[in-house]
């Protein structure tokens, strides 16, 4: 998962803010979104029995044990975490079992990066060890610094500096009369997940593909280099997974279904989702010397980043010989799955994950949030022993493969299926936390909800709301926009959600509703992926009394509890009816924008007065003119966002008026009530899939193709439009459109059992 940026620098003034917006903070004793007034005191109660179990002392104890050596996918110590894991999850009380799997994880037997001219350099690619730091010795035990699901390749060719390697970057290189056909494309990381950045250029005809860390991203810029500080030394490299997760996530060869130790998998050669060139991290140490031998035209200056030389674009002088080899190998995989069976709703499950594996050690990425999570299900099971009984029932999952791919939740999630189309109400993921900000992304049926969680807990350093902070802060880092909003609305809008966690399958793959949440931004972290996000690294830097990490149990362990007990699943329609209408909105001023640029250009093109236009102090090729933006009909779409607003306000006024009196609400239409809402999420996902992708079935929400994680909202028609592909996107507003029909009809379902049988509301019974 992509580190948090570093926000400390506006704590302060963040804080200022908090004055502004406390009026919001004044609904901390209202009914709980799902509960009745009583019910609601009585769950406050138990939260706050909760919250006393919690004790950092086991957090930091926990870290110590599972970051005592590197847990790779298929490691020994990655074998004793699971295990170890599984033995504390039955000591807490939980029904506990460890789910294998067998998975595709290559890893490196041969690895070299020469540069044969201009000049002759041989990159190290290796982290030294650090007397500072405890661990960083180990290593015969750690992973080399490398890309799983990068091919087996062999290639010299000249170089090209790309920037961040994404399409952008090549029509502006396209521009420059320069291309990476056959040649080796150096690209920073940055811009976009690192897996697009050979996907582009093998695209573009390159033949290999190298990724630096720039110091401009995580290195010395930020602040002072490990160990003298917590940012990324010379010597640093980011690990991580290169395969086309846009495509599906898990398991290379079986896509589909469980990797279980008979199942069809498909030849390597078929897998769609390995590079299709060989491709391989290094750090800015190695990165110098091929910087400064490259020559052509200077870069453009958006494109310069932090190193002590002038950055050129090439095509060479400098010339590369890379060279790599990998163990294809299956290697086993192990999730952790402990289980609290709910006393009245048993088959209706709230599933919270975190994952176990790291790329080395894993202090902050993924252990920090294990620990709370650990910290959260041992409050649960002392909960448990003095006699409470959720609801509904609990799975806490400590899934094994994320690093390489999703790999442990994607397989258990597919798997199981069936099982979990029917049963699981939510989804909450966490994976890496810090000191910090509150972070929230999600599904907006679930916004109204998160945010009074957020509402009820406290910084530790602030001594406030954790959501009034995370309102303040946008109030002072974000766009326009975002600054509005808050101002705006009582609720902290909910990111949406792309890629890059566990969260993938339940969400894109299945239709369960998620929620993926943390804390950071004050925290000193460059070691993203390397072998320094150790122990030693995070005591100093990230987070060393672990009062964030108790913070992150109370908020997440509050989220479990409500949902868990809820006289009905606490799910609202308004913020979804808002949010699509946004998306929508951006969509149509997309094509707008892209129908005026397009129109723009291409009258520069025709006066051939585009080059001057663009940059008099470069010379560039005309490019070709490219064909018109068409009027795309979006009324389909319009309607279909006006349908899901009405339904949403009418289910939001019947609620309303059930809590100012009416009949009691009878405990069987709860249970109706939760069976509509339980699936109120997959309405919005379509069998056939996504165009070209039919693995990510949601409508709403999907990581781009040429962004990785990062999020496209209304995907098939967003992108059908990025790409100019006018007919297909045209298609998609009708059959997006369908789908926001359909989700609307189900919110009225649920709206008419609010109401009665007779149309009247109803009221909890207390």
């Amino acid at each position: 998962m992509h580190p948090r940026p570093c926000r400390s620098p506006v704590a302060g003034l963040a804080l200022a803010l908090f004055a502004v917006i406390t009026p919001t903070a004044l609904a901390d004793e209202a009914p709980l979104l799902g509960f009745s007034a009583d019910h609601s005191g009585a769950e406050r109660a138990l939260e706050a029995r909760f919250d006393a179990a919690l004790d950092p002392a086991h957090l930091k104890a926990a870290m110590k044990e599972l970051t005592a050596h590197p847990h790779h996918v298929g490691s020994p110590w990655n074998r004793h975490v699971a295990e170890w894991v599984a033995e504390q999850f039955r000591s807490f009380g939980f029904e506990t079992r460890v789910e294998e799997f067998q998975v595709l994880f290559p890893t490196p037997t041969e690895r070299l990066l020469e540069m044969t001219a201009p000049t002759r350099f041989k990159a190290r690619l290796e982290e030294p060890a650090l007397k500072e730091d405890a661990t960083s010795a180990q290593k015969k035990e750690q992973l080399p610094p490398y890309n799983a699901f990068s091919i087996d390749g062999d290639v010299t060719g000249e170089l090209v500096y790309v920037n961040y390697g994404v399409p952008q970057d090549y029509e502006d290189l396209a521009k420059r009369g320069i291309d990476v056909k056959g040649r080796i494309a150096l690209a920073r990381y940055g811009g976009s997940w690192r897996g697009i950045k050979p996907k582009v250029a093998a695209e573009h005809g390159a033949v290999g593909c190298i990724i630096f860390s720039d110091p401009g991203g995580d290195g010395y810029v930020q602040g002072d280099p490990y160990p003298r500080g917590g940012w990324r030394s010379g010597e640093s490299v980011q690990r991580g997974s290169v395969a086309d997760m846009p495509l599906y996530s898990g398991d290379p060869l079986t896509p589909g279904v469980g990797a279980t130790a008979g199942a069809r998998r498909l030849d390597p050669k078929d897998a769609r989702t390995l590079t299709k060139i060989p491709v391989l991290p290094i750090s800015y140490d190695d990165a110098l010397p091929l910087l400064r031998a490259l020559g052509g035209p200077m870069a453009p200056v958006a494109w310069r980043g932090s190193l002590p030389v002038p950055y050129h674009l090439g095509p060479g002088p400098a010339r590369v010989h890379l060279k790599l080899a990998f163990d294809w190998s299956l290697k086993p995989l192990r999730d952790v799955i402990a289980v609290l069976p709910g006393a009245e709703r048993p088959d209706e499950w709230i599933v919270r994950g975190n994952h176990h594996d790291g790329w080395v050690y894993g202090a902050s990425d993924p252990v920090s949030g294990l620990v709370a999570l650990l910290e959260e299900a041992r409050g649960l099971g002392t909960l448990a022993r003095d006699g409470w009984r959720p609801k509904r029932t609990i799975v806490y999952a400590a899934w094994d493969g994320e690093e390489p791919g999703l790999l442990g939740s994607t397989e258990w999630v597919e798997e199981h299926a069936e099982e979990l189309q029917r049963k699981v109400a939510v989804y909450i993921n966490t994976d890496s936390n810090a000191r910090g900000f509150l972070s929230l992304a999600g599904s907006h049926t679930l916004e109204r909800f998160i945010n009074q969680v957020g509402r009820d807990v406290t910084d530790p350093e602030r001594g406030i709301s954790a959501l009034e902070r995370a309102r303040a802060l946008t109030l002072v880092t974000g766009s326009k926009e975002a600054r509005e909003d808050v101002v705006a609305r009582a609720d902290l809008r909910l990111e949406a959600l792309g890629s890059g966690s566990d969260f993938t399958p339940f969400l894109q793959h299945l239709g369960i509703a998620s929620l993926n949440m943390g804390y950071g931004g004050e925290e000193h972290y460059g070691q993203y992926h390397s072998i320094y996000d150790s122990y030693d690294h995070f005591l100093r830097f990230v987070d060393p009394d672990f009062s964030y990490g108790v913070l992150l149990a109370k908020t997440t362990g509050r989220a479990v509890l409500r949902l868990a007990d809820a006289d009905t699943l606490p799910f609202e329609f308004t913020a979804l009816a808002d949010s699509v209408g946004k998306y929508a909105r951006e969509i149509e001023e997309l094509a707008e924008s892209m129908r005026k640029e397009t129109a723009e250009t291409n009258r520069l093109i025709a006066e051939k007065t585009f080059e001057a236009a663009a940059d008099p102090r470069e010379t560039f090729v005309t490019p070709q003119p490219k064909g018109p933006v068409p009027y795309l009909n979006f009324a389909p779409l319009q309607n279909a966002v006006a349908k899901l607003k009405e339904s949403a306000d009418a289910y939001a006024a019947a609620w309303k008026e059930a809590g100012e009196g009416g009949k009691p609400f009878p405990a069987d239409r709860q249970v109706a009530l939760d069976q509509v809402l339980l699936q109120a999420e997959r309405t919005l996902t379509r069998p056939e899939g996504l165009p070209g992708r039919p693995w990510y079935v949601h409508q709403v929400y999907a990581p781009g193709q040429y962004t990785g994680y990062g999020v496209k909202t209304l995907p098939a028609v967003r992108e059908a439009i990025e790409l100019r592909q006018f007919g297909a996107a045209d298609e998609q507003i009708g059959i997006v459109a369908g789908v926001l029909a359909g989700a609307a009809a189900h919110i009225d379902r649920a709206t008419a059992i609010v109401r009665g049988p007779a149309g009247r509301p109803v009221t909890l019974t207390k």
